[in-house]
């Protein structure tokens, strides 16, 4: 005689897919990359948006931390992420900026002197403290199809291979960074750290997939 099945059985169940809101003041080279991102990497269970070209670094913030507190208030989006993305070029109150961002639980993906040095980060290591048009010179000697002096963007889905190797180089350049001086000096990016908690995202999503 076949046993009927407890009914309180506890049913898997799987992950929500999380949902990353990323806010840049760049309009063409952050969000090209972080299209490629949703596109060739993490689009299938891990939604994002981007909102480019928002303004200076506390303007930034204060959107990124209104999209937060919204979040918040929803039980379905609580988990999801908030994302400021900028650099320190020559704007005032970045460090206001930073501060309003972690009051407010929003990640900051910080680069010094600019999104440039994120994709240099790709295929090796960067140590020279130059400014941000050294820094898009050598990466247009990298990538042949990068225009320093014009759109400043590039096909970065033939960076996707090689986002592991960034997110390597860049937390051992911070490392290096530190131990320089506090605060630390150009050139360091903190975009790895979004970059992972987006791959944290989807490898829960996968693990609760195939349960």
């Amino acid at each position: 005689m076949r046993q009927s099945r407890p009914l309180n059985r506890r049913v898997p169940t799987r992950a929500a897919k999380r949902k990353f809101t990323i806010f840049t003041e760049g309009k063409n080279t952050e969000p090209d990359y972080f299209k490629a991102i949703r596109s060739e990497l993490f689009g299938a269970l891990v939604d994002i948006e981007i909102v480019g070209a928002v303004g200076a670094p506390m303007t930034i913030a204060n959107k990124a931390a209104t999209a937060r507190r919204r979040a918040r208030r929803s039980s379905f989006e609580e988990d999801d992420e908030v994302w400021a993305v900028f650099d320190r070029d020559e704007h005032p109150s970045v460090s206001e900026a930073i501060q309003r961002c972690e009051a407010s639980k929003v990640g900051v993906a910080f680069y010094d002197p600019c999104f440039e040095l994120w994709l240099i980060l790709h295929h090796r290591d960067y140590d020279a403290p130059d400014d941000r048009h050294q820094v898009q010179a050598e990466l247009a000697k990298i990538l042949g199809d990068y225009d320093a002096k014009g759109s400043k963007t590039t096909d970065c889905k033939k960076l996707m291979p090689y986002v592991s190797d960034a997110e390597d180089r860049a937390e051992k350049q911070r490392v290096r960074r530190e131990k320089e001086g506090d605060p630390p000096g150009r050139p360091f990016t903190t975009v790895f750290k979004l970059t992972r908690a987006m791959r944290a995202a989807d490898e829960a999503y996968r693990a609760s997939a195939a349960v």
